[in-house]
């Protein structure tokens, strides 16, 4: 420790799960923290709703607090960690505006108002820390912000929802449907009371927003993140990935492209359930576990895994940041600012080329599979691989089969075109399912 270096003084927004466990990791390991960092490590207070609400892991009555603006003065490191937009927003912006470093691990909150948070630090030389907002304890941000800051990042692809990964694990190793996955998620604690944030992609999104932003050194709008979640995945879905050597996972997808249609280089942010390989490095991200894998010109194909939630999980990234941000303090000198002059351009996903996966049942008659491909044909989309299954409609109905087509890449505009005029054709009964192929 700095010889004669004061102790700073750590405030604590949110004394949830996360918040109760970095408390007391600095009340039982502060002096080693400190000696860390170099700088002693005062725990202030915790500023929470309820003062008498249960907590898993119990904080000393006297540090509690309901007066959250009030612990905010005299702060030197404030950890929000209540989530949600407000009022933990405003409470970050004054913790900037006084001159505190702040620490987060609100992936929402980034998402929507990231610009406006690191522009606000940027003016008082202050800091802002993240790494707990994506991927929990997998050390992410750090790696991207700092480590890869001289390489040319040119694709991330991330598991980086623990309960998505572990529903959809469950349905292809133990041949479950997905509402039973569902709840057997729920009945551990995966999955919330209302799993939509979680099933429909949006924290996924949020997360693709972040990185994309970090990886590609331009500010991303959430509203350009396509986003698909996972409640349309079928079991016969996961029986053809089997089938072709591949598994279905929900992935976070930041890209730098060149826009066919503009020609200009921009940033393809999406999140979507995606068929890839099973030798592929993501596939071996099983139960609640989070994946990101990062391609890089000059660093090559890098790979990230580990437990991307929980409480302890998730204390261990902040303490993290916790002891980078008192080592600041020692060191002196202003923040350093988040890396976002690129301003590349959101490609919209129709201007993506992708492979595709799509599932059609037809009338199983003469004929059929000359008329579907030329619908493949006729929208200049080309069939990769084309996998057939009978299936027997109810009693007295038609006949009818199960085509699992794979195509070549092709634009995301003539592939959705695809799709559409098959819907429409005599011989299609239905389009059972469409993912995409990576890898």
């Amino acid at each position: 420790m700095r010889e004669n270096y004061r102790d700073l003084r750590v405030a604590i927004l949110g004394g949830g799960t996360v918040g109760a466990q970095v408390a007391h990791r600095l009340l039982e390991a502060g002096e080693e923290l400190g000696q860390r960092s170099g700088a002693g490590l005062q725990l202030i207070g915790v500023a929470v709703r309820d003062l008498t609400a249960p907590r898993s892991t119990p904080i000393p009555a006297d540090l509690l607090t309901t007066d959250a603006e009030a612990l905010l003065v005299g702060a030197d490191i404030v950890v929000e960690l209540m989530g949600g937009i407000e009022p933990a927003r405003t409470l970050i912006l004054k913790a900037l505006q006084s001159g505190a470093d702040v620490i987060t691990a609100n992936k929402a909150l980034l998402a929507e108002h990231g610009p406006e948070l690191f522009a606000a630090a940027a003016k008082v030389g202050a800091q802002l820390y993240y790494e707990a907002a994506v991927a929990a304890a997998i050390p992410i941000i750090r790696p991207l912000r700092d480590s890869l800051a001289g390489d040319h990042v040119t694709k991330i692809m991330g598991i980086v929802n623990g309960t998505t990964n572990y529903i959809l694990d469950e349905m292809d190793t133990k041949g479950l449907s997905f509402d039973e996955a569902l709840s057997a998620a729920s009945d551990l604690g995966y999955a919330e009371a209302d799993p939509t944030a979680d099933i429909e992609g949006y924290d996924a999104a949020q997360k693709a927003c972040i990185l994309s932003s970090l990886a590609f050194h331009t500010a991303v709008p959430l509203e350009d993140v396509h986003r698909e979640g996972i409640t349309g995945v079928t079991s016969a879905e996961m029986d053809a990935a089997k089938r072709s050597g591949h598994v279905i996972k929900l992935l976070a997808i930041c890209e730098r492209l060149v826009d066919p249609v503009t020609h200009r280089e921009g940033v393809s942010t999406r999140v979507h359930p995606t068929l890839i390989p099973r030798t592929h490095p993501l596939a071996a991200a099983h139960g609640a576990n989070n994946a990101v894998y990062v391609e890089a010109e000059a660093a090559g194909p890098l790979m990230f895994y580990g437990a991307g939630a929980g409480g302890l999980e998730t204390a261990s990234a902040v303490l993290g940041d916790i002891v980078s941000a008192a080592r600041r303090h020692v060191v002196g000198g202003p923040g350093v600012g988040e890396s976002t002059h690129a301003d590349l351009p959101s490609i919209p996903l129709a201007h993506v080329n992708s492979r595709l996966q799509i599932s059609v049942v037809v009338k199983d008659q003469p004929g059929v599979l000359a008329a579907i491909a030329g619908v493949f044909s006729d929208h200049d989309v080309s069939v990769e691989t084309l996998h057939q299954s009978g299936a027997m409609g109810p009693e007295g109905s038609e006949q009818t089969a199960t085509l699992v087509i794979q195509t070549h890449l092709a634009s995301e505009a003539r592939g959705q075109a695809t799709i559409e005029a098959l819907g429409k054709h005599p011989v299609v009964v239905s389009i059972a399912g469409v993912l995409r192929v990576e890898g």
